[in-house]
């Protein structure tokens, strides 16, 4: 093993989502653990999307236990209508709501992340617009089926079938599948954790 490689600090995702594991493959990377914290994601009231999208990333980043020369990477995704949150449905019948509520209109999707190394912290928030079709009732009874909205956001995702309802996109595809991977290669190079090659 060459100095260059033992140099190299650990990289810990703290996420489950399948979803980001992916997206980091394809910047190259493999994370060394897997740790996703467990922290209260419910908004604050009166709280905005982009601030409580940010809040929640930066919970989750300081929550992860780490190494002092590790780093940690962690992100949220948010949906949002107008001020309103749309979280992860809790079961078919909230998931139909916002479908409906998204149906023929446009919104927008934040991903904050969240990169840590010992008492240092690097943040962005990437913005991304969304239009989603008009949606007939058969349709968000078929997506409803797939199961595909289970965890999701808003309760739909734009990697998944839910992907034919979204004509136009503004801003980072990769954001709102769960990490954007430039920002995210920028931020990882700031902590000393490069995609290409050493610092």
């Amino acid at each position: 093993m060459t100095p260059d490689i033992e140099a190299t600090p650990r990289l810990i995702l703290g996420s489950g989502s399948p979803r980001r594991l992916e997206l980091l493959a394809v910047l190259g990377l493999v994370p060394d653990a897997v740790l996703p914290p467990d922290i209260d994601e419910e908004p604050r009231k009166g709280e905005l999307p982009r601030p409580y999208c940010a809040r929640i990333a930066a919970e989750k980043v300081a929550a992860v236990a780490a190494g002092e020369d590790d780093v940690v990477l962690c992100a949220d995704t948010t949906v949002a209508l107008g001020r309103r949150i749309l979280g992860k449905p809790a079961d078919e019948s909230e998931a139909e709501a916002f479908l409906t509520l998204l149906s023929g209109r446009r919104h927008r999707v934040y991903t904050a992340v969240a990169v840590r190394r010992g008492g240092r912290t690097w943040e962005r928030v990437v913005e991304s617009r969304v239009r989603m079709k008009p949606l007939s009732p058969p349709e968000i009874a078929g997506y409803i089926a797939t199961g595909d909205w289970r965890g999701k956001a808003g309760g739909y995702s734009i990697q998944g079938p839910a992907g034919a309802f979204i004509p136009w996109i503004s801003g980072s595809h990769s954001a709102i599948v769960g990490l954007p991977l430039a920002e995210t290669a920028a931020l990882l190079a700031a902590a000393g954790r490069p995609v290409w090659g050493r610092a």
